[in-house]
């Protein structure tokens, strides 16, 4: 199942939903007139008892009656999460983009954290103010989205605890991020956490360490790898921070990006105004932002 989160208007509080060859279903729509709750947020969504299944009757439902079927027209996208109590990055876990930049291969997963004002979704502009920061970057990732709370769990049962996947765009402030010696402030500008456009259930994923990856900067290729050359598989990933603190339903992990990122190519290839930004993972889709400055 492909979980997006839609919304009317700029205003409305964005809902999950279900693309169908009829419509985008309304979950929580749909799933009142089976008799059915389902929660009007995907991060409540997530934390529910038997989510997977209440959406799936909320879909069959829709498409027996109609109830709850949107014409994709009307809507706008939102990110799949919009709320995630927490943003959890890993940084050089990809080989070659450690050796990109001239760090040294780390023993265990490096961590750093956005904080959720960053998060925006599919076709949300990316902003910054060029007097704040002049150096913005691209960094294509696979993000995992946490469906189960996970608190200490061990590596073979980590991806249980995974609802699914979407694609990420760790955006980035180099001249922030390198000058202030941590990453947390050049990692997490608002808008600085592009992702969508859906959360792909695991079930449809086969090995999420097997996905091709990619960034396109105006149509052109910059980025491209496969998810098998991550440094800490997902599992790994999940188990580790698991240790530290407790991964809450909706909250996002982003899992590394691969070489090729802007500051490191010759010549750097920075963001700037009127910037088209597409990130790609195999099976999980395409996630594309307009770069702006304020």
């Amino acid at each position: 199942m492909r979980i997006g989160q839609y919304r009317t208007t700029d205003a409305q509080t964005p809902w999950p939903g279900v693309a169908t060859d009829d419509g985008v279903v309304d979950l929580a729509e749909a799933g009142a007139a089976a008799g059915i709750h389902v929660p009007a947020r995907t991060s409540d969504l997530l934390a529910d008892w038997e989510w997977r299944r209440k959406a799936d009757l909320a879909v069959e439902h829709a498409a027996e009656t109609g109830v709850g079927v949107r014409d994709p027209d009307d809507l706008q996208r939102a990110a799949p999460v919009d709320d995630p109590q927490k943003v959890v990055c890993v940084g050089l876990n990809y080989r070659d983009h450690a050796e990109e930049g001239d760090n040294e291969i780390p023993d265990e997963p490096v961590l750093f954290s956005k904080f959720p004002t960053s998060v925006v979704g599919p076709d949300d502009p990316v902003r910054w103010d060029p007097e704040y920061t002049e150096k913005v970057d691209y960094e294509a990732e696979l993000v995992a989205v946490i469906g189960e709370r996970a608190r200490r769990v061990d590596p073979e049962d980590a991806l249980d605890h995974v609802a699914g996947f979407t694609v990420g765009n760790d955006v980035s402030a180099r001249d922030l991020q390198h000058g202030d010696g941590q990453w947390v402030r050049g990692k997490s500008l608002d808008t600085f956490a592009p992702t969508g456009p859906d959360l792909v259930t695991t079930d449809e994923i086969d090995d999420p360490h097997d996905l091709d990856i990619f960034a396109e900067i105006n149509g052109e290729r910059l980025q491209e790898s496969s998810t098998e050359n991550l440094i800490f598989g997902v599992d790994e990933l999940i188990s580790f921070c698991s240790q530290a603190f407790t991964l809450e339903p909706g909250d996002l992990v982003f899992t590394g990006t691969p070489p090729g990122v802007g500051v490191y190519r010759e010549p750097p290839v920075l963001l700037g105004d009127g910037d088209s930004v597409t990130i790609g993972v195999e099976g999980v889709g395409e996630l594309t932002n307009e770069f702006e400055t304020e």
